[in-house]
């Protein structure tokens, strides 16, 4: 990583909770936890509403905060096929904000940020929650689980920035491969 400061924006998009936290890294890569929430739309009827929303608290908190980087949950598939579409919409709203104000963005599986901060790509909200708290310094209330994640987001995101392996691309193409490497290519 580089020698300069950034601010990373994370996101965990919702459709009825909308988590967000904010972490900046210093110029010598150590992060710090600058903010975090929710943003409640429980109360929102309309789900075109709610999308217009989330869009526009999300690009609040980019002009408050001017992050470099938005690092979002992607949305997995449950049980039901619509939560996905949902939750798609939401990360799209987020997204187009954060697009329009320069930002990065990154996207990490549920699982991926998990692992990042607890070790485990199956730890609940309280375990992420505490293992946030702890890298961070901070105390946070357990009313704040979304918001918590979206730090882990925040947080898995600087530790992909500072990774070894950060330039090696998982899932790259056999293409980008073989460009790479044609002295490992048999014809």
């Amino acid at each position: 990583m580089t020698n300069k400061e950034r601010i990373i924006l994370g996101i965990d998009p919702g459709t009825n909770i909308l988590g967000f936290g904010i972490v900046r890294v210093d110029a010598a890569g150590h992060p710090s936890f600058v903010d975090m929430g929710v943003v409640d739309l429980r109360k929102v009827e309309s789900p075109y509403d709610k999308l217009e929303v989330i869009h526009e608290k999300v690009g609040a908190l980019c002009d408050l905060h001017h992050p470099d980087d938005l690092a979002l949950e992607s949305p997995f598939y449950g049980r039901n096929a619509q939560v996905i579409f949902k939750l798609g919409r939401a990360q799209g709203a987020a997204m187009i904000a954060g697009l329009q104000r320069g930002c990065r963005i990154y996207e990490y599986a549920p699982r991926k940020a998990k692992m990042a901060i607890c070790g485990n790509g199956a730890a609940s909200k309280e375990q992420v929650s505490l293992m946030v708290q702890r890298t961070l310094g901070i105390k946070i209330a357990n009313k704040y689980l979304d918001a918590t994640d979206a730090l882990a987001l925040a947080m898995c995101h600087f530790y992909q920035l500072n990774s070894p392996l950060a330039s090696v691309q998982s899932g790259s193409s056999w293409e980008k491969f073989i460009a790479s490497n044609p002295n490992r290519v048999k014809k």
